[in-house]
């Protein structure tokens, strides 16, 4: 029983350890291996030049909020600043799982849900954008003309969505693992929902106009995206329960959690 216990103990000490190790060479993997470039998000060149400026435009005030959001968080607490590496890497990984969809993009968990519950969504207008320029820069995914309009939809919408589903869900009083799960799927959902409107807008259909066009867009991407938001959702609770384990008390200081829960989110 001793020995059994010695090793347990070993394990608990050496899993955090490990998650993090497994998450870069995870991210190692999807640089390293070589694939056909089809285009993450919207790819460089698809979108007028009139709507790449208007979508920049439209993304730089919550940008602008994210940097605020995230100089008070770290200046409240300095260790706060590995936690929202841990998120935009989330983010980053997850978002480079990639489905060829819709021509000129393609289907993909989002990993923007986790960081807004965690730090609020403009904070997350600030990481997703950064994970859209590495991604548009070392792995020509999505491109840098198009980078407003795919920090708009996947940086500014998916994250106020996921944030306020999952606040809500907590106001109705639901376990907190619903309504993470909740957020994030909701949140990936409605991040491709805004591309479909994006790319209806810039390419209208010939007879129907931007109404068929979206139809169209939506259409495609809801075969891919539907499963892949409930498995982004059920991922994210995963993520979420190993930070309630180990970062509880950074939990409760963010006001993720209240102080007087136990085990709930398991």
């Amino acid at each position: 029983m001793k020995g059994l216990l010695s090793i347990t103990t070993v394990f608990e000490a050496i899993r955090p350890k490990f998650i993090c190790l497994a998450f870069v060479y995870f991210m190692l993997l999807v640089l390293v291996i070589p694939e056909n470039a089809y285009a993450m998000h919207i790819m460089e060149g698809y979108l007028p030049s009139t709507w790449c400026a208007a979508w920049y435009l439209l993304t730089l005030p919550f940008f602008i909020m994210g940097l605020i959001s995230i100089n008070k968080t770290v200046g409240l607490n300095p260790k706060m600043k590995m936690l929202i590496a841990f998120a935009g890497a989330f983010a980053f990984a997850l978002s480079a799982l990639k489905l060829p969809s819709v021509t000129g993009s393609c289907s993909h968990p989002t990993g923007v849900g986790l960081g807004a519950i965690l730090f609020g969504p403009a904070a997350m207008a600030v990481l997703g954008s950064i994970v859209l320029l590495f991604q548009a820069l070392l792995l020509a995914h999505g491109g840098i003309t198009t980078l407003g309009a795919n920090a708009f939809s996947m940086a500014v919408v998916g994250p106020f969505v996921a944030y306020g589903v999952f606040r809500l869900c907590r106001r109705l009083g639901t376990p907190v693992w619903l309504a993470v799960f909740a957020g994030a799927a909701l949140g990936d959902l409605l991040t491709y929902i805004t591309t479909s409107i994006q790319l209806a807008l810039a390419i209208p259909d010939a007879v129907g106009g931007v109404a068929a066009s979206f139809t169209k867009f939506s259409a495609i991407f809801a075969v891919t995206q539907i499963p892949l938001a409930i498995s982004e959702g059920l991922l994210t609770v995963l993520v979420f329960n190993l930070l309630y384990n180990y970062n509880q008390n950074e939990l409760i200081e963010l006001a993720v959690i209240p102080d007087h829960l136990q085990g709930e989110v398991r």
